[in-house]
């Protein structure tokens, strides 16, 4: 059971969700079992909080995240159209089980807190194996406030292994474009970034290249799938802004998915011109004027 009742400032991680009508009663409140139902979507996101793709991390690390035990203490009800806050905090780590102290939130008041305890284990067997140390720094890190992330900018020679890695998987493989429009003679004069987690997997990635005097052109901007909707791809971008702010470039300018327009928008590019289609997607020019930082 808890022993207290935490706050919203006790949780570097928060999971938004507003209440369905599906999800409540005929008392017209939340039914009780879709807190812990919070709770499980919550902790998904939790892993992408740590810029971890939990299936490929998982693999990477040699096991898997089993839960133990959930206890719940209910405190005040949540209703239909309600926006709720889930909040997660690792407690403790011990050889291999994983404490978490979680909370139900609606405008910062507890309306459940939770006891959870994960155990870490063979994905087979699911017999209890010790924390990675990896895993266990990257955990105790995030609690400390570290940075999840590192983005490398650099040469084609420094990021073609990884770089390559996400191109294939977002390009190839999920959008069905051809590889002879994925790499090209461009990538050995561009300016490329990436960002990877801390077990070192390559989330990301973009370059820039030159497209005309005093113009930069951002192109081939891939995110992992799992960490779409994070802070992986504006991570990416703003690596290449600066990159073509750096060398004295007065705007830059990109070619943006149909579906990424949105993102764009947010980040300050300005569309320009109809759409346009190529490699079968819908396409907007996009640009972004530059101003010296000095």
């Amino acid at each position: 059971m808890t022993t207290h009742s935490p706050q919203r400032s006790d949780f570097r991680f928060i999971h938004r969700l507003r209440v369905r009508w599906a999800e409540v009663d005929m008392q017209k409140i939340v039914f009780n079992p879709h807190y812990a139902m919070y709770l499980d979507t919550a902790m998904a996101d939790y892993w992408r909080a740590l810029a971890l793709p939990y299936e490929s991390a998982m693999h990477q690390l040699g096991g898997d995240v089993f839960l133990k035990k959930m206890e719940l203490d209910y405190h005040a009800s949540a209703r239909y159209d309600d926006v709720l806050e889930v909040g997660l905090r690792c407690q403790r780590l011990g050889n291999s089980s994983m404490v978490f102290e979680g909370a139900v939130l609606r405008e910062h008041r507890p309306l459940v807190t939770a006891h959870l305890v994960y155990v870490y284990a063979d994905a087979a067997t699911q017999r209890p194996q010790p924390v990675p140390a990896p895993l266990r720094a990257i955990m105790e890190g995030f609690d400390a406030g570290q940075t999840m992330t590192e983005c490398v900018v650099g040469s084609w020679d420094t990021v073609a292994a990884q770089a390559s890695v996400v191109r294939e998987a977002v390009f190839v493989q999920e959008q069905g474009i051809g590889a002879h429009m994925v790499w090209d003679g461009a990538d050995a004069q561009a300016v490329h970034a990436l960002v990877r987690n801390r077990l070192g997997q390559p989330l990301g990635t973009g370059r820039l290249v030159s497209q005309a005097p005093g113009v930069g052109r951002i192109g081939r901007m891939a995110v992992h799938r799992a960490l779409r909707g994070s802070q992986v791809g504006r991570e990416v971008l703003n690596a290449l802004v600066q990159a073509s702010r750096d060398r004295g470039d007065h705007e830059v300018m990109l070619m943006a998915q149909a579906s990424a327009v949105g993102f764009y928008l947010r980040c300050g590019f300005a569309p320009r011109g109809a759409t346009f289609e190529e490699a079968g997607i819908a396409h907007q020019e996009m640009a972004l004027a530059l101003r010296s930082e000095a």
